[in-house]
């Protein structure tokens, strides 16, 4: 015989707390769901604590009526001695005979002011009734301490008769005369409570119907108000679905009042236009980098092709002009290294929350490290620097890029032997040249992407390097701005202002 292996039990999932699946179940439901659930549980709550107060409230008034008539009873006046069977139940046998037996007429028995009250003898024990009574009031051990208590004063208490109808019980003694002196008797006046629980049980009934109704027509009003409350959600992400669908950004919602879902709608209105905004720039960068990297592109191009050609046929070109060709070959692409350089650094995130490297930043280090930058490059320049120290929080290669693009720009537009001034003082950095200065009607484009002036079109440059400056200067926070000079001198002034303190923070 060869062992076979049982197969394993199968698995039992385990199992998962009633809580857990309630709340599994909730995060399933729609929004709508959830809203009207709410709002449905909300008046349930509120309903069952109303319907409950209510029903205590009355209760309490009906109890407090029926405790409140037992009080207005006076006990009876005992005379002693009285015939009185030893129970309850034999003294309501006793309360039907026409004359009571021990007692030679009816005035030998107390004297009842109520028709349902009892007198406990204790000495001898026994109960008695008044005459024509048709139920006694069952007995309780604890009746026995209103003795502690003094004369005539009560404790109600609940209770039954003897046939199990339900009473309020106000239990008191009193001293009744008799040969030996007066002696102690427990007085027992009841009142039936069977209307009050009654008419409890009918209110209970009418709570409970109102309950229902009322939970169900909120169950109806949340689907509405949800239905309602939710219409611009449904509008927002119909929106969405049509942007996720077609792509086109842009697209907004009407705005109605000034509640949350109306912020909400404004600010996804803010978001489309960012976007759209942020794709307009984009396809804009794109095309005007496109429309400026064809033209070192196909020079480089025409040069290869020349030199090329050259080769192929045989026919070598003049030493003079394969160096020139070689020489310009060597600037358009440095040309095109900017280029890229720039469109590297305007990649970058807009928003000063998202800038990496973010330290305490000595500008006027940074002015200094320029200005011997930029002294390389303009050799036969004059620079007049004066800097007092500035610190501030922010990308320190960004805020070198545009100190070292404002000198360049300077640099390009000084004439020879000219003079550029650099300033720091207080956080504002000022870069002064004496060259032909900036026409009024193009300074609002100076800062714009690809943006080069008439006049200077044909010196180096990609029209990035100051569209570079702004941006570094808002991601510190901070404000640039190019105009004339104040005196009313040639050349241009760029002054740009960076938050921070004289000492590092």
């Amino acid at each position: 015989m060869s062992d076979t292996v049982p197969p394993p039990p199968p698995l039992v999932p385990p199992r998962v707390p009633r809580r857990q699946r309630l709340a599994r179940w909730y995060r399933a439901q729609s929004l709508r769901s959830r809203l009207t659930f709410l709002t449905a549980a909300a008046v349930a709550v509120a309903i069952a604590l109303s319907a409950l107060a209510c029903w205590f409230i009355v209760e309490k008034q009906l109890y407090g009526q029926v405790r409140n008539d037992l009080r207005t009873v006076q006990p009876p006046r005992v005379r002693l001695p009285v015939y009185c069977p030893a129970t309850p139940e034999e003294a309501l046998k006793q309360a039907a005979l026409p004359f009571p037996r021990g007692g030679s007429s009816q005035q030998d028995q107390p004297n009842f002011a109520f028709r349902d009250t009892q007198v406990v003898m204790t000495d001898p024990a026994g109960v008695c009734l008044p005459l024509g009574a048709t139920r006694a009031i069952a007995l309780q051990a604890d009746d026995a301490k209103v003795f502690d208590l003094p004369p005539n004063q009560s404790i109600f208490r609940s209770g039954h008769y003897t046939n199990g109808v339900p009473a309020l019980v106000r239990v008191l003694w009193v001293n009744a005369p008799g040969p030996n002196g007066q002696q102690p008797v427990l007085v027992m006046i009841a009142a039936p409570t069977e209307p009050v629980e009654n008419a409890l049980q009918g209110l209970a009934l009418i709570l409970g119907g109102v309950a229902v109704g009322g939970i169900v027509l909120a169950g109806l009003a949340g689907r509405l108000v949800a239905r309602s409350a939710l219409k611009p959600v449904d509008q927002l992400t119909d929106v969405v679905e049509h942007i996720a669908r077609t792509e086109e950004v842009g697209t907004t919602i009407p705005v109605h009042g000034s509640d949350e879902i109306a912020r909400l709608s404004t600010s996804f209105n803010s978001m489309s236009t960012a976007l759209a905004n942020s794709r307009e720039r984009q396809t804009r960068l794109i095309a005007d980098a496109g429309h400026e990297l064809r033209t070192p592109l196909t020079s480089l191009r025409t040069n290869v092709d020349l030199l090329i050609r050259s080769d192929q046929t045989g026919r070598p070109l003049p030493a003079g002009t394969r160096t020139k060709l070689l020489g310009n070959m060597k600037a358009q692409m440095q040309e095109l290294t900017v280029l890229i350089g720039d469109l590297l650094q305007l990649s970058r995130p807009d928003s000063p929350k998202q800038v990496r490297n973010l330290a305490v930043v000595a500008v006027h280090e940074i002015a200094d490290r320029a200005v011997e930058r930029a002294k390389l490059r303009g050799p036969g320049l004059a620079f007049e620097t004066e800097v007092a120290p500035w610190y501030v929080h922010g990308d320190a290669a960004a805020l070198e890029r545009a100190v070292i693009n404002l000198l360049d720009n300077a640099v390009k537009y000084s004439p020879p032997a000219g003079t550029i001034e650099v300033r720091l003082d207080q956080g504002v950095l000022t870069v002064r040249d004496h060259g032909p200065g900036i026409p009024a009607d193009e300074l609002p484009y100076v800062f714009d992407r690809f943006w080069r002036s008439p006049s200077s079109r044909q010196l180096p440059g990609s029209g990035l390097g100051l569209s570079i400056v702004a941006q570094s200067v808002r991601e510190a926070g901070g404000e640039v701005s190019l105009g004339p000079a104040r005196d009313g001198g040639p050349g241009a002034l760029a002054t740009v202002r960076l938050p921070g303190g004289p000492a590092p923070e």
